[in-house]
C-alpha cells in the first residue's frame, strides 16, 4: 500500500473483478500474494491403520489494489465493505506546524488506519485528518513520523533496519517519541506527555541494558528536530534561546 500510495487495504483478483464489473486500469501492474492451498491424503499405517496426512502448498496469485481499479459499481463496493464512521468536524490547522511539516521534502499519504514510514521508498503515511482527536495529536503523530524519516540514508544515516521487538527497533523508537516531544516544543503545539512516557515505557529495556544509550538518542533526536525546524538565531544583542529541556 505504501509503495503504491494506495488508500484502501481493498484488493482483488483480475477473474473476479471481471465478475463485479471492474477492470485494471490500462498500465497498472498486479501484486502477487502467495495463496495457501491445503491438501490432505489417507495412506494405510505399519499397522494397516488408516493414516491421514496433511499439508499446504503455496502458489502466487496476482492481485489489484482498489486504486488500480475502474467500472462503474467500483465506488459502490468501496462503499459497503467501508465500516460507517461518525461525522467529526474538520481540524482546525496549526499555522507553523502545518508549514514546517508540509514543507518537509518527505511526502506524506493520507489513508488506512495506520501510520508509518517507508525507508523504502521514502514516504510517510497517516490516516486521514479527521480520524485524529485533536490538531494537537494529528502534528505530533505527523512529527513522530518524520523523525522517522531524517535517519534515511540520504539524511542522518540512523540504522532504521530494525525488526519489531529488536533493540535497533526500539532505539529507533525512543529518537522518534523524544523528537517528537522536541518538535513540538519547537513548533509550540506542545505535546502529552503522558502519551510519551508511556510510549517509552514500553522501551525501558534497552536503558537498563546500557543507560550510555539515552545521552545517544537525544543527541539523536536533537539532530533529527534541527533537520526539520532548525532554530531560529538569535537576534543580535540577545541571548541565545535556553536549551530545550530533557524529559526523563
Amino acid at each position: 500500500m505504501a509503495m503504491r500510495g494506495a488508500e484502501l487495504p481493498f484488493w482483488c483478483g483480475f477473474a473476479e473483478a471481471k465478475k463485479l464489473g471492474i477492470f485494471p486500469k490500462k498500465g497498472t501492474r498486479s501484486v502477487r500474494i502467495l495463496r495457501p492451498q491445503l491438501h490432505s491424503r489417507e495412506e494405510e499405517g505399519q499397522g494397516g491403520e488408516k493414516v491421514l496426512h496433511s499439508w499446504a502448498s503455496y502458489r502466487p496469485v496476482p492481485v489489484f489494489n482498489a486504486c488500480d481499479l475502474e467500472g462503474e459499481g467500483l465506488a459502490e463496493l468501496i462503499a459497503a465493505r467501508v465500516p460507517a464512521t461518525e461525522a467529526r468536524p474538520p481540524i482546525e490547522p496549526i499555522a507553523q506546524a502545518e508549514q514546517v511539516l508540509s514543507g518537509w521534502p518527505v511526502p506524506a499519504s493520507w489513508g488506512g488506519e495506520r501510520a508509518f514510514y517507508s525507508p523504502g521508498v521514502d514516504r510517510i503515511q497517516l490516516p486521514e485528518r479527521e480520524s485524529f482527536h485533536g490538531a494537537a495529536a494529528l502534528y505530533a503523530t505527523w512529527g513522530h513520523e518524520a523523525i522517522h524519516s531524517t535517519g534515511h540514508e540520504s539524511r542522518l544515516k540512523r540504522d532504521l533496519s530494525g525488526a519489531f521487538g529488536s533493540s535497533c527497533y526500539a532505539r529507533e523508537e525512543l529518537v522518534a517519541e523524544l523528537g517528537s516531544v522536541l518538535l513540538g516544543q519547537r513548533l509550540q503545539i506542545g505535546c502529552e506527555l503522558s502519551h510519551h512516557a508511556a510510549y517509552l515505557q514500553s522501551w525501558i529495556s534497552v536503558l537498563r541494558e546500557s543507560p550510555k544509550v539515552l545521552l545517544q538518542v537525544i543527541s539523536e533526536a536533537r539532530q533529527a528536530v534541527d533537520l526539520i525546524c532548525p532554530e531560529a538565531p538569535a537576534p543580535d544583542g540577545e541571548p541565545a534561546a535556553a536549551a530545550e529541556p530533557v524529559v526523563s
